[in-house]
């Protein structure tokens, strides 16, 4: 499937979501309506869709982010994404919860990693020419607690790209509720490989 193609049948899942509790519903608002959204929504480089919401509901269901992680008080909607028209780029908005915590009202260093790890991946397998690729090293500097119930961005960029090999950097941060400056969470560089057999393991 060409990048073309798989940005017009991403975007349609822009369209699945109707959140019916009040809460959900004010998260779904904000993130919309959030400065930042909106810059990249005008942004003609990318292209917005919500990934997570993509393929049935029983394959959903059984992935980490799309389903067990999925929840208001976990990975509350599901993610606006946000991939530049080469495939080299991406950003992810999202708001997290307070039952995915280490500590009282700190969100676990473990999702943090699956978070980047997430996003670096939907990031290069959409160059990657059979649109697959696994995670082979990762490496996360922490350099801030994330707070739960909070809104926060994964930025995530391909360094280099050699053969089957893809070069990943990016960092996630907070979403300010007043549109101020972000505060740097994390850090992050991987390598991701295509695998020489793809099969059934599309996004």
């Amino acid at each position: 499937m060409s990048i073309a193609r798989l940005a017009k049948v991403e975007t349609q899942t822009l369209r699945l979501l109707q959140p019916t509790y009040r809460t959900t519903k004010a998260i779904d608002t904000f993130i919309q309506d959030h400065p930042v959204t909106r810059a990249l929504r005008a942004n003609p480089k990318f292209t917005e869709s919500r990934p997570h919401l993509n393929g049935p509901e029983l394959l959903r269901d059984r992935k980490l982010l799309a389903g067990s992680l999925a929840g208001t008080q976990m990975i509350s909607v599901p993610p606006y994404v946000f991939n530049e028209t080469n495939g080299k780029r991406m950003v992810m908005i999202l708001h997290v919860g307070g039952d995915v915590c280490s500590h009282p009202d700190i969100i676990h260093g473990g999702l943090i990693a699956t978070l980047i790890d997430d996003t670096f991946c939907r990031c290069c397998s959409a160059v990657f020419p059979k649109r697959v690729g696994v995670t082979a090293n990762l490496n996360v500097d922490y350099r801030k607690p994330a707070s739960a119930q909070s809104y926060i961005v994964l930025r995530a960029e391909m360094a280099k790209m050699e053969g089957r090999k893809a070069w990943m950097e990016g960092r996630i941060e907070t979403l300010e509720l007043d549109g101020g400056d972000p505060s740097l969470i994390a850090e992050a560089k991987a390598l991701f490989i295509q695998p020489r057999k793809t099969e059934g393991m599309g996004l």
